[in-house]
């Protein structure tokens, strides 16, 4: 977790109220269920109020008093009662888990289709498990609190009351010692869930961790093998999974405590009623039934006790992940389009393509100064730069210089802190992301495809595209003879990730999915850099057919490579230091002229070996 995330967590644990307010729309479309689920729990607990009374005239009136003339009507009323149970009990349970099914699932969606609209400035600061872990483990437990806990509050809470009101109204002195084991139980309790919940909560960090080793035990099995980490590997699981026993066996220890205290409590307040019951029933000052009475609420009321602190504890430790959830959905995107160009041209869920323009592919840098969000250093400044329909760029310099600060700004990916860009003539942020962004073919360095079929991976690029579109991408980049060697064409699967394919394999795929929709702006990042020197040919024999026509920004490490470019930006400490043709800029015989001929001198020795 970053310092980020963690500055942001000590945050949240300060705040002093549930934010329960902050989920009202996600619970709005189920007020009506929620609140029957009340009802049906507050039926329950009247149900289990009721029982004890029936209890205490079936003995005063059937077992001492020998009348049996309305044990008909008794038994009648008796079962019914039980049945008003039974089915308040299955309609609670019922809609309770809809409610935290329903609610859990609008979260998700809605985390996650969030999520889609943020720029990559989000992505940058919050790593893939800390955003995992609220799309999933935090809507997962604020459903569970919203439907379980509330309707458990409901019914502990009702139950707790009504028992002590009908103690009172039977008995108040008999009523007013068995209350006094009440605050007794409840600060125990109390004091055992704080610290049960302090190790519930080492447990989960502790979980958390066990997964990460997991993880990187699987990822990284080929780097452990080959570096034969694996004794090192073993210890330090073996280390965290023995601090995870020990933690659950401790929190083991203390849950057994507590509800040990909670039988023993209970046992007390039985004893309190029938030492001073018995004494009163023996001087004829109460009568057995009620006795009976008594010792089924002094017996019942403390296992409320617990549960409803229990709920407390929830409210509580599920304040966090309100937060954490309510943080994310009000995170707004450094990137967004305006309240105008969301009703011409739609946005990402629901696009307005019959107002969609054609895109032509000149694009212009007017007088534009660049900051990252997360940053305080300019990385551009004042830069200004035409680029007509079909120029080809190209984007150089060392590993970390910030080559693909351009490529973000053109693709929308981030705003300029100043200025603006222009794509046929108009400021970019005048139409949406969305139709920008379905103009742009990416070919990434890292090549990713994603689980499923190759038909199905090509089809990322262009939905609707039929076989024969499939198979004219393919061969335009080079690719079929990837697919026709595969087993089953183009129901090949790809494996996870594209785990069963080549990196080169996989990187013509990616190539043949970036142009299967014919983009006017293909952006090729570093495109052959993890490839071998035949699959690096074809590929760019490939580009060279496939930027015929368009505008298109290749960011290169091998400077040979783009030789041939209209324009090379030339990229130091992020900052663009030189532009120009190749022979211009070899005339100059400056950074470029330096980092071009140490590469050729480079290659040269390596050819030489």
């Amino acid at each position: 977790m970053s310092v980020q995330q963690k500055k942001t967590e000590q945050e949240h644990v300060r705040l002093p109220y549930f934010g329960l307010n902050r989920l009202f729309p996600f619970l709005k479309p189920y007020r009506h269920i929620l609140l029957l689920m009340m009802g049906l729990g507050l039926v329950g607990s009247l149900v289990d109020i009721a029982l004890p009374l029936f209890q205490r005239y079936a003995i005063d009136h059937y077992i001492v008093g020998g009348v049996t003339d309305t044990l008909a009507t008794f038994i009648l009323l008796y079962v019914s009662t039980l049945i008003v149970q039974v089915f308040a009990n299955f309609f609670a349970f019922f809609h309770a888990t809809h409610v935290e099914m329903k609610i859990g699932y609008d979260l998700k969606k809605a985390t996650f289709n969030h999520l889609q609209t943020l720029s990559f400035s989000y992505f940058n600061q919050n790593s893939v498990g800390y955003i995992h872990s609220r799309v999933m483990s935090d809507t997962s437990r604020i459903g569970e609190l919203v439907s379980w806990v509330m309707m458990d509050s409901i019914w502990h809470t009702s139950y707790i009351i009504g028992a002590i009101a009908v103690m009172l109204s039977i008995n108040w002195k008999l009523a007013l010692l068995v209350l006094t084991v009440v605050p007794l139980a409840t600060l125990l309790i109390a004091l055992c869930r704080k610290h049960l919940s302090n190790l519930n909560h080492r447990i989960r960090e502790l979980n958390s961790k066990i997964s990460g080793d997991y993880n990187e035990g699987i990822t990284g099995a080929k780097t452990i093998k080959t570096l034969v980490v694996e004794k090192t590997m073993i210890r330090e699981f073996d280390e965290d999974t023995g601090v995870m026993k020990r933690t659950t066996v401790k929190a083991s220890h203390f849950r057994g405590m507590l509800f040990s205290s909670v039988s023993f409590f209970s046992m007390l307040a039985l004893a309190l009623v029938l030492w001073r019951g018995g004494l009163i029933t023996m001087e004829q000052a109460m009568e057995l039934g009620t006795l009976s009475a008594f010792m089924s609420y002094a017996q019942g009321l403390t296992e409320p006790l617990l549960w409803l602190i229990e709920s407390i504890n929830s409210l509580i430790n599920t304040q966090v992940n309100i937060e954490r959830i309510t943080r994310l959905l009000q995170t707004e995107s450094d990137v967004s389009d305006t309240s105008e160009v969301i009703d011409a041209y739609g946005d990402a869920f629901s696009p307005h393509r019959e107002n969609w323009e054609s895109l032509y592919g000149d694009i212009e840098f007017d007088d534009v100064t660049f900051r990252y969000p997360d940053g305080e250093e300019t990385v551009l400044e004042h830069f200004s730069l035409k680029i007509p329909r079909g120029t080809q760029v190209a984007i150089v310099g060392e590993t970390g210089a910030g080559k693909s600060t351009l490529v973000n700004l053109v693709c929308r990916f981030y705003e300029p802190t100043v200025g603006r860009i222009l794509i046929d003539g108009r400021d970019a942020r005048e139409r949406s992301q969305l139709w920008l962004h379905s103009h742009i073919g990416y070919v990434l360095q890292t090549p990713h495809l994603f689980s499923g079929t190759v038909r199905e991976n090509l089809r990322y690029g262009k939905p609707n595209a039929t076989d024969e579109e499939i198979w004219e991408a393919l061969r335009l980049v080079s690719a079929d003879a990837v697919v026709n060697r595969m087993d089953n064409g183009l129901d090949s699967e790809v494996g996870e990730g594209g785990d069963l394919l080549s990196t080169g394999e996989k990187q013509l795929l990616s190539f043949a999915r970036a142009i299967i929709a014919d983009p006017r702006l293909l952006v090729l990042d570093e495109a052959t850099s993890s490839v071998d020197t035949l699959t690096e040919q074809i590929i760019q024999n490939a580009i060279s057919e496939v930027t015929k026509g368009r505008t298109s920004f290749i960011i290169a490490h091998r400077l040979s490579t783009v030789r041939e470019a209209d324009v090379i930006i030339v990229v130091r400490d992020g900052k663009i230091v030189e532009q120009g043709k190749h022979a211009e800029l070899m005339a100059q015989k400056g950074y470029y002229y330096t980092l071009y001929t140490r590469q050729f001198e480079r290659d040269t020795v390596n050819a030489i070996l």
